[in-house]
């Protein structure tokens, strides 16, 4: 299974730290979040990665090439003439990963312990073209899912704003983890071009397909702010 690592966002919430290097080499300590998340995914077998650049791109390949990519096989998915956020970025990575397989997508700054083999199996189990990972942790947005884990929602918890596919009976709010397992029929799905989030397309798709969300219970930290490195440094060693 390939694996696509978003590491092209500018990393705004982790200055003055991404005023001159990419947020995915920010370090946890003393070990960059791409070479921690390219060796956990590793150790669930998966050697084959595609990673996308913009901010301080150059700097992700050298740190590759000065680590013979980790023993793996890496592709660059290069968006330095605009970054696509993930909804573009998938469609600009789409000529590595659309090959019949189902993949594996996951934010750089994302650190977890989720068992990725139970995942992917719970994917290929419910046979659909996409499926989030989620857990029940303090977040600004949920998404919400109904008893049988299918995504009809998304919340904005601090305004109350809500998206939703049909009335809300009670939804489960879970926040999203970085992680989707994908089945590559979604790009045949896909309605937006150029630059937007993957999540909007999700919320979109709800009204007419089923997406799955998995809920884990394992430690998640999102590694975009200073104060979350700290955090972070309590849990991976």
């Amino acid at each position: 299974m390939k694996a696509l690592i978003f590491a092209a966002g500018k990393g705004t919430r982790l200055k003055p730290f991404t005023d001159h290097h990419p947020k995915a080499l920010a370090k946890v300590n003393d070990i960059p979040l791409l070479e921690r998340n390219i060796k956990y995914l590793k150790n669930f077998g998966i050697n084959d990665f595609v990673i996308n650049i913009h901010h301080f791109g150059n700097q992700i390949v050298d740190f590759l090439k000065r680590n013979d990519n980790f023993g793996c096989k890496i592709e660059i998915s290069d968006e330095s003439n605009e970054l696509l956020e993930t909804g573009g970025g998938l469609i600009f990575a789409r000529k590595f990963l659309d090959h019949g397989e189902d993949f594996l997508i996951m934010n750089a700054d994302i650190l977890t312990d989720m068992n990725i083999t139970n995942f992917v199996e719970y994917h290929k189990k419910i046979k659909d073209f996409a499926t989030l990972a989620v857990s029940d942790r303090e977040s600004s947005r949920k998404l919400l899912f109904n008893d049988e884990m299918i995504l009809r929602g998304w919340l904005n918890v601090q305004t109350g704003e809500q998206r939703l596919a049909e009335f809300n009976k009670g939804f489960k709010a879970l926040a999203f983890s970085g992680i989707h397992c994908i089945n590559p029929f979604i790009f045949e799905k896909i309605k937006r071009t150029g630059k937007f989030s993957v999540m909007e397309e999700y919320l979109d798709l709800m009204q007419t397909e089923q997406i799955h969300g998995f809920v884990h219970e394992s430690i998640l930290i999102d590694v975009g702010k200073p104060q979350s490195i700290t955090e972070a440094e309590k849990y991976f060693k």
